[in-house]
């Protein structure tokens, strides 16, 4: 039966959205929780719930609506919430206001109920050639702009302070980074739905930064997690007939403790690793 499921045009299309989201997503994890950034991601998800209703009730096209909100609300963060201390109470009033018109234009529809399903909790086996080549569009240039900006948007995330004193622009490099989150939540929205994008944007980062401190290293094991998370949640669900987000969500959890249990054993190892070597220098 499994074997079946996979020769499936409509199971491939899933496997290949998921890993799609799940590379751009581990990629911009990290620097989410650098700069302590999940309640911005929390914020363009639920409100690229609202684009995707309002692309679906005048274009009859979810994800081109979803990536057009998602945008225009990382652009409203990015001038509402330029000053760090009122970013939070920027991103909760546009939030607030966005879910209030999204519940409205969803009420518009004829089949309500099943709409806000597939928003809210995501229709992987839905995933269209069309929606495929999109997708692939999408993190093409998230990837090649990331690449492109890496070091310094790095630098800008470590200490703010110290790279605008050298000359970098960190308030640009906020925007283009909001950009690259509201196109890649979008993404993952189409996967997982608008209410569990943390699993794949926020999770697989969170544990890559127990295991390791380097950002080289991070990067890699945050894309490595949430593929693992993306594509064996759908495999899971294909052998347990469930819903795609519930073995999604769950491997990334598991993932997450079991990082947490592994990472003060790393660290420690690699503090007395440090102090051998520097006593035998």
């Amino acid at each position: 039966m499994i074997g079946f499921l996979l020769g499936l045009p409509a199971v491939q299309h899933a496997f290949v959205a998921a890993s799609l989201v799940a590379v751009i997503s581990g990629l911009l994890g990290p620097f989410v929780i650098t700069r302590r950034a999940a309640f911005a991601v929390h914020g363009v998800s639920e409100l690229s719930f609202t684009g995707a209703a309002a692309g679906l009730l005048f274009f009859d096209n979810r994800l081109l609506g979803a990536i057009v909100g998602s945008l225009v609300v990382a652009v409203a963060i990015a001038i509402l919430g330029a000053r760090e201390h009122e970013r939070d109470a920027a991103i909760g009033v546009t939030l607030a206001f966005g879910l209030g018109v999204g519940v409205f234009l969803l009420s518009r529809l004829r089949n309500f109920g099943t709409q806000a399903t597939s928003l809210l909790f995501g229709q992987i086996f839905g995933v269209s050639t069309a929606d495929i080549a999109v997708l692939a569009v999408i993190a093409v240039l998230v990837l090649a702009v990331t690449v492109v900006i890496y070091r310094p948007l790095l630098f800008a995330s470590v200490d703010p302070e110290l790279a605008e004193a050298r000359g970098v622009p960190v308030r640009l490099l906020g925007l283009v980074f909001l950009v690259l989150l509201a196109l890649t939540v979008t993404e993952a929205a189409q996967i997982v739905g608008t209410t569990l994008v943390l699993c794949l944007v926020i999770t697989p980062a969170a544990a890559a930064h127990q295991l390791s401190a380097r950002p080289g290293a991070v990067a890699g094991l945050s894309v490595l997690i949430a593929l693992l998370a993306a594509d064996g949640g759908i495999f899971a669900s294909l052998s347990v007939d469930v819903t795609p987000s519930v073995p999604i969500t769950t491997i990334s959890f598991a993932l997450y403790v079991l990082a947490r249990l592994i990472g003060p054993r790393l660290r420690s190892r690699r503090r007395v690793a440090a102090m051998a070597a520097a006593a035998s220098a």
